[in-house]
């Protein structure tokens, strides 16, 4: 199972502390393809040409003309580019108060620009935007740190400002030195026209800054060989200097030294996995994991012309399939721990990866993503790109993708078994009716809120009960103060509450005895909650069963026991909905969007047990707002001097037709 740890946390937390050991008969990148078998396959640098380059005229004339019409005009909106300081006292905001986005913001800016002029150039191929490239170039190479202020405390030198003689090898210093590989890959010789000293600059700082320090060092914590359990960042930095490994190192002994290493790194990220291929950082992290995989193994079949191919393992297809999985409708998906509730997903991505396994489910649902995030006319209109290794194959497979069956599987039941999270709707391939996740699992899950027994309902892919999410990223977020924020915390899940007690943090803080069934007529997680609680709370059992029949309603019931007496059990339910108490037991949520048809359901609970109150949390973080409406209404259903040992059922149902 998973450890606390964050993406966008310091370099030190992506080191994790809960070891988990190899997958017994687990296929290992490793011993497919050692070193030496590594030498015989990989294609020598100059002999590798994985995407055209700028000198390729007619590939990239051979675009469609909209599509080069556009992709010309987001580059030239960077002509004359004024590129944004990144001084000193920015980067200590973070030191200094907590503040993480105003550098990042700089930061990312200057590298969404390098990027669409590279594009640009190599569209139009005049030479119009090289100067302000080679600026891009420049300036970036004189960053004293090609990552951010929340990861340099990885640095001997600790938190502040960034010491250029340790180079720190953090998720955005790795996705720096693959742009800049793609720019010395794609323009090349073009750059020499302005001075033969960019391509030696390029190669210089990725050198010093990637391809040295990770070859050379085994202590960065993503790489998994100082023991722990890896998150995204494994594949993420992996992917990235696999990039700079390929396009940029001359050495070739080096190069497949390197290579053999990534491998042996990338085994770490899939003994993080269990075989249900389950990712408990969340659907808004299959991006930069699984899908960053995706990048790693892309590069390895290219670049080894197929002959690195583990498309056909088991695991690997379930780590691409886990996205539709937890897909609730449109672009809501199932959003446990430090997720959004709203995900758009690289439809390209996700679509190329189901090509690979062989999974058109997967495939049509990467281009029904994709559709989603099209927009009007070709679809590149003021989109840009960030990173260029993702961009290019969304531009060069853009005419594939248009023509695909663009369909989201809505599956109807999934169970994870590995992170213990269930999803069920009443039919496969629509959203209509009620829509139902719940999870077990630990709290200690990789990014982890305090949420064990959580669950969430959806009607006519409507939000009905929630799980908030996450706020903005701050340096709290990742500090031992995380649970002192309101989204972390239990009593803000759709959770009891024992006496003022909420859930702790932990691996020892786990669900146990549950079980799982699904069939035509209903969906059930039933589980002992109890242990997610520490002992304050006095609570020796207390069995949560999560029960949908389909077409009918959800029921939640709660059967619980008691060490000693309490004066005060509460229950929270989470809704974006307007909430009306109708009467003692009946509550009245109705969706607050405009959408039609209008929709609403009843909360059905044994009023002599349980009495309603209505909190209003009023949303400003920004984070929260694109999601969410100006308010949430926290519903506490407070039971006062309860007994020892009880059962409570609440239920959930149409209100203006219990038919649907």
């Amino acid at each position: 199972m998973k450890s606390s740890v964050i993406v966008f946390g310091t370099l030190i937390a992506a080191i994790l502390v809960n070891p988990t050991p190899a997958k017994e008969g687990r296929f290992k990148l490793r011993e497919l393809y050692p070193q030496e078998k590594i030498e015989k396959v990989l294609v020598p640098r100059e002999q590798w040409h994985p995407w055209p380059k700028w000198s390729d005229r007619r590939s990239w004339e051979a675009l469609p003309e909209p599509v080069r019409k556009d992709l010309i005009a987001n580059g030239e909106q960077y002509l004359g580019y004024q590129w944004p300081d990144l001084p000193a006292t920015l980067f200590l905001e973070y030191a200094r108060n907590g503040n993480r986005s105003r550098y990042e913001h700089e930061h990312f800016a200057r590298r969404t620009a390098l990027t669409d002029l590279i594009v640009a150039e190599c569209v139009e191929g005049k030479g119009r935007f090289l100067d302000d490239i080679v600026n891009g170039v420049w300036v970036i190479c004189e960053e004293s740190f090609w990552g951010v202020p929340a990861h340099v405390g990885a640095q001997k030198a600790g938190s502040g400002l960034p010491d250029p003689a340790e180079p720190v090898v953090d998720l955005f210093a790795a996705e720096t030195g693959e742009s800049l590989a793609w720019t010395y890959y794609l323009l090349g010789e073009q750059l020499d026209r302005v001075s033969p000293l960019v391509r030696k600059r390029i190669h210089h700082e990725i050198d010093r800054r990637i391809l040295t320090p990770c070859l050379e060092r085994d202590d960065f914590g993503w790489m998994g060989f100082t023991g722990g359990r890896v998150n995204n960042w494994n594949p993420w930095c992996n992917s990235n200097w696999l990039t700079c490994v390929l396009l940029v190192e001359p050495d070739e002994a080096r190069r497949i030294k390197a290579v053999a290493k990534i491998v042996r790194s990338l085994d770490n990220f899939f003994d993080a996995y269990a075989d249900d291929g389950g990712c408990d950082e969340g659907p808004g992290y299959w991006g930069r994991a699984p899908a960053s995989l995706l990048d790693g193994l892309e590069l390895l079949y290219s670049a080894t012309k197929g002959a690195i191919n583990v498309y056909d393992q088991p695991l690997v297809k379930e780590m691409g399939r886990y996205i539709y999985r937890v897909h609730i409708a449109d672009d809501y998906f199932v959003n446990f721990a430090d997720a959004s509730a709203k995900v758009r997903p690289p439809g390209e991505l996700v679509y190329r990866y189901g090509k690979r396994i062989g999974d058109d489910r997967l495939a049509s649902f990467g281009a029904y993503l994709s559709d989603m995030d099209r927009g009007e006319g070709s679809g590149f209109a003021g989109k840009g790109g960030y990173t260029v290794g993702r961009y290019l194959p969304e531009i060069f497979n853009d005419a594939e993708l248009c023509t695909a069956q663009a369909k989201p599987p809505l599956v109807r039941d999934a169970w994870l078994d590995g992170i213990q999270v269930m999803t069920a709707r009443c039919t496969t391939g629509t959203t209509k009716g009620f829509f139902v996740a719940a999870k077990g699992g630990h709290n200690a899950e990789s990014h982890n809120h305090n949420d064990v027994g959580n669950f969430i309902v959806y009607r006519d892919g409507r939000p009905i009960l929630i799980d908030a999410g996450v706020e903005t990223y701050s340096r709290k977020t990742f500090s031992s103060r995380r649970y002192e924020i309101w989204t972390m915390q239990s009593a803000y899940h759709n959770l009891p509450t024992i006496d003022g007690v909420m859930q702790s943090p932990g691996r020892q803080f786990a669900a146990r005895d549950l079980r799982y069934e699904a069939n035509d007529d209903h969906a059930q997680l039933q589980l002992d909650i109890a242990g997610a609680y520490p002992k304050q709370a006095s609570v020796k059992s207390w069995l949560r069963t999560i029960r949908f029949n389909r077409g009918k309603d959800v029921a939640i019931t709660e059967d619980y026991t008691l060490e000693k007496p309490a004066k005060e059990i509460t229950l929270t339910l989470l809704t974006p909905c307007k909430a009306t108490v109708q009467k003692e037991g009946q509550l009245l949520l109705e969706v607050a969007d405009r959408a039609e048809p209008r929709s609403s359901v009843q909360v059905l609970f044994d009023g002599a047990k349980l009495k309603s109150v209505l909190e209003t949390i009023a949303i400003e973080d920004d984070e929260l707002r694109s999601v969410w409406p100006e308010r949430l209404t926290r519903i506490l259903l407070k039971a006062e001097t309860p007994a020892v040992q009880d059962s409570w059922t609440v239920r959930i149902e149409p209100a203006e037709d219990k038919a649907n």
